[in-house]
């Protein structure tokens, strides 16, 4: 209940925050984000740009994780990391405080599941990643950057998304860690302080998820996302 009720108040705050606290919008952002949406990056701070892709990387990293986890939650795990792309950390905590802690993996991988578990989805994000990683910190202007996060609700929320998906990764991990058998607490807490590329080392190095078939009571649990 403590956890719930944790991570309930953290949205609600990041909400508030983010609407009524934030530096104010700037007139020229929607065009900002088509621009950074059509690859149309010229003039733009590359720490921008950079940060702005890895905000796509995140969900991605959450659905390797979310997508097993829904499989036996009441709720579907799926509207809520589809959203993640679009709003972030927005979308993944509701999922977050209304899941229910989950070590079990029932039934057969479907050819999505079979995707998001693959290691090679893991090193194609990681290898994407460190790409915008070093492209950002080569050629960004980080007292540009500082000042925009400053003074542009776009970029000032975006950053605090992009550290807020990193803190919560581990609300995750433990459950699947779990399921695969590995319960390694240096690991978990190696992965967990390893902002960005711990939660995409892991996703590829984690074991196989094994599979199980649905009998009795798991089969009443089971539900499709």
């Amino acid at each position: 209940m403590l956890r719930k009720v944790s991570l309930f108040s953290l949205w609600v705050g990041f909400v508030v925050y983010a609407f009524f606290l934030a530096p104010p919008d700037q007139p020229d952002t929607f065009e900002l984000i088509k621009k950074l949406s059509l690859g149309q990056w010229q003039g733009i701070n590359p720490l921008v740009i950079s940060l702005f892709n890895l905000m796509g990387i995140w969900p991605l990293a959450y659905s390797a994780l979310a997508f097993i986890d829904g499989r036996n939650q009441k709720i579907p795990a799926w509207p809520f990391a589809t959203a993640s792309f679009g709003v972030g950390a927005f979308a993944l905590l509701p999922y977050l405080f209304l899941r229910e802690p989950n070590q079990e993996f029932v039934g057969k991988k479907n050819i999505f599941i079979k995707l998001v578990d693959a290691r090679l989805t893991g090193i194609i994000l990681t290898v994407i990643a460190g790409i915008l990683v070093a492209y950002g910190v080569q050629g960004g202007d980080w007292q540009d950057f500082i000042q925009q996060w400053q003074t542009n609700r776009f970029i000032h929320v975006m950053s605090l998304d992009f550290c807020l998906l990193s803190l919560l990764f581990p609300v995750l991990l433990g459950d699947d860690m779990a399921r695969r058998g590995w319960k390694n607490h240096q690991i978990f807490w190696l992965i967990s302080l390893v902002p960005l590329f711990g939660p995409l080392i892991y996703l590829c190095v984690r074991p196989a998820l094994p599979e199980a078939e649905t009998t009795g009571i798991s089969k009443q649990k089971l539900t499709v996302n």
